[in-house]
């Protein structure tokens, strides 16, 4: 297990839609258990195959610290696809590639997510609050999407303004 480079915006495999894994073999094991290793070396309660340069369908989601979540085991979600949607709430999101960067994003209150597991189980999962944010966040980036991608075109341009100054003023 290793810890790998995140990448950052606007790196372009980050806008790229991901591929399906056909075959859960011992090369994704090991990406699951290195995007474990980085995410929570980052720290952050979520990770996407792309975001550490892996263009396949896998996201991993990690709510435990959080007390209200704390029951919640590490969620290994592999072909993951939401299948419905229910409600909305805008609230504050940051992303592990757009470091130091928050803003509110309207999202589906409530989701159902269908997915395989790092066995190659078929399951599905309800979920509402910081799960249902998480779970929406991370398949997103496998389909090529970055939350500030879900902002108004104004605020887009506003953002990558402040981004490069940011960017601008570290280097």
């Amino acid at each position: 297990m290793a810890v790998r480079e995140i990448r950052k915006y606007p790196d372009t495999i980050l806008g790229k839609k991901t591929a399906p894994v056909d075959a859960i073999d011992g090369a994704i094991h090991r990406l699951i258990d290195d995007m474990v290793d980085t995410m929570h070396a980052a720290p952050g309660v979520g990770l996407a195959a792309n975001q550490v340069g892996v263009p396949v369908q896998v996201a991993i989601i990690d709510l435990s610290a959080q007390k209200e979540y704390s029951r919640h085991p590490l969620i290994v979600l592999i072909n993951p696809e939401i299948l419905t949607t229910k409600g909305s709430v805008i609230e504050e999101e940051g992303c592990l590639s757009i470091p130091e960067f928050v803003e509110k994003i309207t999202r589906a209150a409530m989701v159902t997510v269908r997915a395989q597991d790092r066995s190659g189980a078929v399951f599905e999962l309800e979920a509402e609050g910081l799960l249902a944010k998480a779970l929406q966040h991370e398949i997103d980036h496998l389909n090529g999407m970055l939350f500030v991608d879900r902002l108004s075109q104004l605020k887009r341009n506003i953002f990558r303004r402040k981004y490069r100054k940011t960017v601008l003023q570290k280097a």
